[in-house]
């Protein structure tokens, strides 16, 4: 997107309609929006998004998917629209049925559970995920334990430390690691989330090859590619601005770390679900407003917010240079509507 300058007059006071109800402009003057870049859908959301419409199409309704298949509400919310049913339990899936396996991932007990009982299953893990779960199988085979890096209860530290039945721990920060214990050290490996803080994460490896110095660090980062990218942006961006708004909902983990990143930078940072969530107070004197959006958060929302912001007195957007993500990950046997 190019830069849409316009030159405002005396502070604005005037009401503005927006979905029905009128707000005041409380931003200064020539208030200026900068975008970060990238933000938004990452190729695992969209893959898994995809699969789930693809099945929808192909097969009919309902489809049923174990777990919202990304973190956003409005996602999930639209694929229930079009006949999708979010479910915890495999026992609420009647036999015969389409299931689909969230972004996140799932533990092998679940993934025997969906064979055993005879369900059509398309697996939407992203791959850079099923990444991290290959590389667990290949060195368990080897003898290795783990140190997995993670946030207790996210589905995919669940479905990640699901893979073994025995020698994963996980540490969810430095404290954590001196609480270890594994039953031995020599061949002892290190994953992590896909979704952490860069930084954070850094640091927990730190203390881990600290106490175990033979430990082996993955081959590549697991932190995927977007996490990193669009932490990279919110670190470009924050010094350039008064405020930064996050697009995510707050189930999403790489939403909340991009909150918490430009807050430690020093700038304040607020996350919503949508447009509606933003409250005109945290732009007080702002002249210049950073957006982004977490990985799972459609263009949409932040094409909302934008709307939003500009009635609240903002006159310009400015997309920042960033890198062009241009990864596409393919669809699972089964799923081509050509196949039809």
């Amino acid at each position: 997107m190019t830069s849409e300058m316009s030159h405002a007059g005396p502070p604005q006071m005037a009401k503005a309609p927006l979905g029905g109800s009128e707000v005041h402009a409380v931003t200064s003057v020539g208030a200026e929006i900068f975008l970060a870049e990238p933000r938004g859908f990452c190729a695992g959301v969209d893959r898994a998004i995809d699969i789930v419409e693809h099945a929808l199409t192909k097969f009919g309704r309902p489809i049923y998917v174990r777990h919202e298949i990304v973190h956003n509400t409005y996602v999930v919310n639209d694929l229930k629209e079009k006949g999708a049913i979010f479910i915890e339990e495999l026992a609420d899936v009647p036999p015969g049925a389409t299931l689909i396996f969230s972004a996140h991932g799932v533990s092998r007990a679940i993934q025997d559970e969906a064979e055993r009982r005879g369900f059509r299953i398309f697996d939407a893990t992203c791959p850079l995920v099923s990444k991290v779960h290959v590389e667990l199988a290949k060195l368990h085979k080897e003898g290795y334990e783990f140190i997995m890096i993670g946030h207790k209860g996210h589905p995919e530290v669940e479905g990640t430390m699901g893979q073994l039945d025995s020698g994963i721990h996980l540490v969810e920060d430095v404290e954590d690691v001196v609480k270890v214990q594994p039953g031995q050290t020599e061949l002892l490996a290190v994953v992590t989330q896909t979704t952490l803080s860069v930084d954070d994460a850094a640091e927990i490896v730190a203390a881990v090859k600290a106490r175990f110095p033979q430990v082996r660090e993955p081959k590549q980062q697991d932190i995927c590619y977007a996490t990193q990218n669009r932490q990279d942006a919110v670190k470009l961006m924050s010094p350039l601005v008064d405020v930064v708004i996050v697009v995510g909902s707050p189930t999403s983990s790489n939403s909340n770390r991009l909150r918490e990143l430009a807050d430690r930078l020093g700038t304040p940072a607020y996350m919503v679900d949508s447009a509606t969530d933003l409250d005109p107070a945290w732009f007080e004197g702002a002249q210049k407003v950073g957006l982004t959006a977490g990985a799972s958060a459609p263009d949409v929302l932040v094409q909302e917010v934008i709307a939003r912001l500009r009635a609240l007195g903002a006159v310009s957007v400015r997309t920042l240079d960033g890198i062009q993500e241009t990864i596409k990950f393919p669809l699972p046997k089964g799923l081509k509507l050509d196949t039809l």
